[in-house]
């Protein structure tokens, strides 16, 4: 990965007002032209001794369904960092609109355990633009460290794509080879999510995106209804892989078909287990029961 150079931001910054400054900067690209820069910006954006607040924490921990605990669930660590992370793409250098973005994929490196009472210092940066055959897709990449320290707690790898933008000078890959068939397995989980799903989401991670918060505003967005954070689903199915995954793991999801409220999604897991026993991988996969449509899979493998 490449170094950035840091900005040095106060605070966290605020995802409301990013959302509303990412809609007027598409307006002022409507009417001014479409921006044709190639470059990604080379400096990285970072808030040091950024503090938990418990309170949204317990929130998290229950809604999810993760164990209470002293230690941060890798999911919320993602939370905690993507207004830093969505303060990157929103620059006006940034040649993407952020408003629109596809999440295609994470990838998640929970290396040792970060407590609720540690002050982390947290760095964001984009890298590797490239072409996809739909548009142009973009990685995000968070690190987080404690205060004051060189090591890396937590390193996360978020891959979005603009749907429709294509680039000058950047190829399309040659088309992708067909999807082997989803056939339907056995779930062991079965989760109802009712309308409100992307408003409780958001009041425990800060993010407030349109599309995810009522009928209304997603069709604004051009979405048919509401739809549930990716991070949710994915949170929610590494708190279901349970404690068996140990302090230090890695975690992978992509997303396939995004999740329409309300609805139920089927979950299946499966654990591999290495020598003498010991848990070494958990995958897992999540369709509408009712269509048989996948809708995210992934794993979490030990380090």
């Amino acid at each position: 990965m490449t170094s950035a150079r840091p900005v040095i931001l106060g605070e966290m910054p605020s995802l409301s007002k990013l959302y509303v400054n990412a809609a007027a900067q598409a307006a002022r690209r409507r009417l001014l032209g479409t921006h044709d820069g190639t470059a990604l910006p080379g400096e990285s954006h970072e808030v040091r001794g950024v503090a938990v607040d418990v309170a949204t924490l317990t929130a998290y921990q229950h809604l999810i369904g993760e164990t209470a605990s002293d230690v941060l669930p890798a999911g919320f660590i993602h939370a905690l960092a993507f207004p830093l992370a969505m303060s990157v793409m929103n620059r006006d250098d940034f040649p993407l609109p952020l408003l629109g973005m596809i999440h295609l994929r994470n990838s998640v490196e929970q290396r040792i355990p970060v407590f609720f009472t540690d002050a982390l210092d947290i760095t964001a940066r984009v890298e590797n633009l490239r072409g996809h055959r739909a548009g142009t897709q973009v990685d995000v990449i968070a690190e987080v460290r404690r205060a004051g320290t060189a090591e890396i707690c937590w390193l996360g790898i978020s891959t979005y794509l603009a749907k429709g933008v294509f680039l000058p000078g950047i190829d399309k890959p040659s088309p992708a080879p067909d999807r082997a068939e989803f056939k339907v397995p056995d779930p062991t989980a079965l989760w109802h999510l009712g309308v409100d799903t992307g408003r409780a989401y958001a009041a425990v991670s800060g993010d407030f995106n349109p599309i995810h918060l009522s009928v209304l505003s997603a069709k604004a967005l051009g979405m048919r209804r509401s739809i549930a954070h990716g991070m949710y689903l994915a949170s929610r199915a590494l708190a279901d892989v349970g404690p068996s995954r140990g302090d230090s793991f890695a975690w992978e999801v992509d997303f396939d078909a995004p999740v329409f409220l309300p609805c139920r999604v089927a979950l299946e897991i499966t654990t591999v287990e290495g020598s003498a026993g010991a848990w070494c991988r958990s995958d897992f996969v999540a369709w509408n029961p009712r269509s048989g449509r996948r809708h995210f899979h992934g794993s979490v493998s030990a380090l």
